[in-house]
């Protein structure tokens, strides 16, 4: 989660924009975001739809957003608020604004059915869970770092989910291991269902950068 704070903001023709403290380069189309202690016109919990860093002057007849490409405005994101009367300019702005990426692009059922398992505890499921929601969490900023922009509630490609499901396996598969998968002592190494270079691949990111 991030909490960043607000200094300016504007609304105009049912949508506001905001401006923050510090940059908001983790905030994406779509993403979900709460700002709040701003006022009526700007407190709202809903999808951003701008991030464009220029000077908001309303919609035209199409109903497209308009900007002023020669006034900057800065760590800017726009959302809906609907039934506020319009400002005239930027004011100055007390509130906070906050975003929490929740990122669902799998579900157990996806690991299970791709290990070839059934849940066979409460443990394991919670196990599961965990697995599920921390391959979300970093398939979906590995993405991100690359610099893809994706929505949250779905995977951008079969490719994506299936790379994000082969991480998730992978997690859960190194279940009680010091330092990666689980192996025996005289009895083989236990089967590697995935590798990282093969989840990097699906996910459509390159090798790392070394300086």
């Amino acid at each position: 989660m991030a909490v960043y704070t607000v200094t300016h903001g504007i609304h105009l023709d049912g949508v506001s924009a905001v401006q923050t403290l510090t940059p908001v380069d983790n905030i994406r189309l779509g993403d979900s975001v709460t700002v709040a202690g701003a006022g009526a016109k700007f407190n709202v919990t809903g999808p951003v739809i701008s991030v464009e860093p220029f000077e908001y002057t309303g919609k035209d007849e199409d109903g497209y957003l308009q900007f002023d490409y020669d006034s900057p405005k800065p760590n800017q994101v726009l959302y809906e608020v609907a039934g506020q009367s319009n400002d005239d300019s930027y004011n100055e702005l007390d509130g906070t604004l906050t975003y929490t990426a929740s990122v669902t692009w799998i579900v157990n059922a996806d690991v299970t059915a791709w290990l070839g398992i059934t849940s066979a505890t409460a443990n394991d499921t919670a196990f599961i869970t965990t697995c599920v929601a921390a391959s979300n969490a970093w398939c979906y900023r590995k993405r991100k770092e690359a610099g893809y922009t994706d929505a949250t509630a779905s995977a951008p490609s079969d490719d994506v989910k299936l790379g994000t499901v082969m991480y998730a396996a992978t997690l859960y598969r190194e279940r009680g291991s010091v330092d990666s998968f689980a192996s025996f002592d005289g009895m083989g190494s236990f089967p590697i269902p995935s590798t990282l270079g093969r989840i990097m691949q699906l996910l459509g990111c390159g090798r790392a950068q070394v300086a």
